[in-house]
């Protein structure tokens, strides 16, 4: 029996998470892609590389003919899934064409599309974030009945590209110019600023139940972007607040699989920032499996096998650690010239890791979201204060050089 995986460009979920999941499993796995090259150059030096072949994977019908012929040569799937924000609808209805346990594709769009994500929880009657919608071509803001501060974002983005605070109507007006001339063809949602403290909710489902496995507390940066500098591990939520957020999470049809949820609290409400209906991104998943002394990834292959959720998952308000996430980010356009090597130690009780996410050498515009990042430092330890205190210390003796390139 085969995993299929389909996939954009490779990530460490997949590279690092699912595919060595797989093999633990005793399944080799197919990935499915509509850029092969990239994906067999990620995989060249793995332990148990994948089956890589190319295919339309935004389109659920080609994907599951794909899967299809296949299967003679390279064996029956046994599960069908992705980690891509982009291909969760498309993965969910091919492997309902399959015959496959598959996601609800309803709920992938309904957490995908920000706007439908927004009406679906009005309708329900659980919140109201006052949300328009701005038509590709159309750049007339005026007469939006949205309050400001607000944000504009890509209707379908991911990872804050191109998400903005705006504080009134001639900033609202210059900030959609500038995404237009970079995603002309893109619908974009202007909506009410949800102020407070961005936490996330992390869960797996097996289609009746729901397990929450963590949470963080984010820390970003400078408006008027979003980009996460800091994450601390928070799992502990006021019992108002859960409930508030369970609910919303049911009305979008949330379910099968993983799922990864920001939002703020706002007294007994949970009101959602968004809904990303796949693991936690930016190697978080690898460390909540670390943390959480769980196969994060096995569990997930197996609910998509058709397996229910184990019985003695740990609490993670109970757990006796707690870890933190730090994003090194580039502060200026130009090449990294200096940084430290990957690496993992432990002192005082705390196990620290460091790991390059861009190289040495490397050329890059600043872009104020998580392509800025050049290094995620992370550790897990007894308690807050002494994996502060170990983190504090490594970036204070640590340097991230970035040199301008000078114009031509």
């Amino acid at each position: 029996m085969r995993l299929y995986l389909t996939a954009l460009i490779p990530t460490d979920a997949v590279t690092h998470g699912l595919l060595p999941a797989s093999a633990r499993l005793g399944l080799e796995t197919v990935v499915l892609t509509d850029r092969a090259d990239r994906h067999r150059e990620a995989y060249r030096d793995l332990d148990c590389p994948p089956v890589v072949v190319e295919a339309d994977v935004r389109d659920a019908g080609a994907v599951a003919a794909r899967v299809h012929d296949l299967a003679p040569r390279f064996g029956a799937p046994s599960a069908l899934m992705s980690n891509s924000d982009h291909l969760q609808a498309a993965t969910a209805l091919a492997a309902e064409l399959l015959g496959l346990p598959a996601k609800p594709w309803a709920a992938a769009v309904r957490c995908k599309n920000k706007a439908l994500t927004r009406a679906v929880l009005a309708a329900a009657g659980l919140d109201v974030v006052r949300c328009a919608q701005l038509d590709p071509g159309m750049s007339c803001v005026d007469g939006l009945a949205v309050p400001f501060p607000a944000v504009v974002k890509p209707r379908e983005g991911v990872a804050s590209e191109d998400a903005l605070l705006v504080a009134d109507l001639a900033e609202l007006t210059a900030r959609v110019a500038e995404i237009r001339a970079r995603r002309p063809a893109a619908t974009l949602v202007v909506e009410e600023y949800l102020a407070g403290d961005v936490r996330t909710y992390e869960t797996l489902g097996d289609g009746e139940s729901l397990y929450h496995f963590g949470s963080w507390r984010t820390t970003l940066g400078p408006p008027p972007h979003f980009a996460e500098t800091r994450l601390d591990w928070d799992p502990r939520l006021p019992p108002a607040v859960e409930a508030h957020l369970r609910a919303q999470l049911a009305a979008l049809g949330v379910g099968l699989g993983a799922c990864h949820t920001e939002f703020v609290i706002d007294g007994d409400r949970a009101r959602i920032v968004e809904v990303n209906y796949r693991l936690i991104g930016d190697t978080m998943d690898l460390i909540c499996a670390d943390l959480l002394g769980v196969d994060l990834f096995a569990e997930l292959i197996r609910l998509h096998q058709g397996q229910r959720l184990p019985a003695g998952l740990p609490d993670p308000v109970r757990l006796p650690r707690h870890a933190r996430v730090d994003y090194v980010r580039a502060d200026r356009a130009g090449v990294l010239v200096e940084a430290p090597a990957d690496q993992e130690f432990t002192v005082d009780g705390v196990r620290l890791g460091h790991r390059r996410m861009r190289e040495v050498g490397v050329t890059a515009d600043l872009h104020g979201t998580n392509r800025d990042y050049l290094a995620a430092v992370h550790a897990i330890g007894p308690d807050r204060s002494i994996v502060d205190t170990v983190v504090d210390g490594f970036l204070a003796e640590r340097r991230w050089v970035i040199e301008p390139v000078a114009a031509a």
